[in-house]
């Protein structure tokens, strides 16, 4: 498949995806069943659903961390099912940024260099790295904290190093996975405000998980996930969504 036909494909094609577990006695638990979602480019789309519900293994399959057990997924046009490791991890890594209610920043670099590692990672040069890097969180209002470890930032700091740093490699997909359930009200706002800020200049298509209602309405399309089926959910009457 050429570059210009993965460009012009819809981020995320998911079709038909089912997700079986075992239980401890051998029984078949069905968290997806024949589950159908098309992500378009710079779309930004709010899952919700009672925990449990398989909201994690969704963002997990249409990350490519894990496959279904039957139907199919695609990347940028490209079959996750149809490629090797290395290659679904190559796909992954340039195609994907994830964002997860825990941090995973490494604490032993500063924030600078923990939004620069996936650059380095893609054989980026150190000037460019460093430039790409500095833009991003002075994009998330951390311009002055660039060489502070993640011990010296607050929560909410982290997670927006974290956004940061998922968006280094400009993706053109972006999975959260409850980003602000770490955080109080007022610190959640702030990421939301970086997050689509960032997202929505940079045209990323994003996908979140949630249960925070003011995160989910601020996206195009918010969609409940319950019996393992995807449904639209009306913005007007969303309220709370903890269980």
């Amino acid at each position: 498949m050429t570059e210009t036909t993965v460009a012009q494909a819809p981020p995320i094609v998911a079709e038909g995806v089912e997700r079986t577990f075992h239980g401890p006695t051998g029984n078949e638990i069905h968290v997806l069943r024949g589950l159908d979602l098309t992500v378009a480019r710079g779309e930004t789309i709010a899952v919700v659903g009672p925990s449990g519900s398989g909201k994690s293994t969704l963002l997990h399959i249409l990350g490519g961390l894990d496959l279904p057990t039957a139907g199919r997924v695609t990347l940028g046009g490209r079959r996750l099912g149809a490629l090797a490791d290395a290659e679904l991890a190559e796909l992954r890594n340039r195609f994907v940024g994830f964002v997860f209610q825990f941090h995973h920043l490494l604490r032993d670099f500063t924030a600078l260099e923990n939004v620069m590692m996936p650059l380095w990672v893609a054989g980026v040069a150190e000037d460019p790295a460093t430039e790409r890097a500095r833009s991003l969180l002075d994009q998330v209002g951390l311009g002055e904290r660039l060489h502070h470890r993640p011990s010296r930032l607050s929560g909410g700091e982290q997670q927006r190093v974290a956004v940061a740093r998922a968006l280094a490699a400009e993706p053109p997909v972006l999975l959260a996975d409850e980003p602000s359930g770490n955080l109080d009200i007022d610190t959640s706002e702030r990421l939301h405000e970086a997050l689509f800020e960032l997202v929505r200049s940079h045209g990323t298509a994003l996908v979140v998980v949630t249960h925070n209602p003011s995160l989910a309405r601020r996206t195009d399309r918010i969609l409940s996930l319950e019996g393992g089926i995807l449904r639209p959910v009306d913005r007007v009457g969303l309220r709370d969504l903890r269980d």
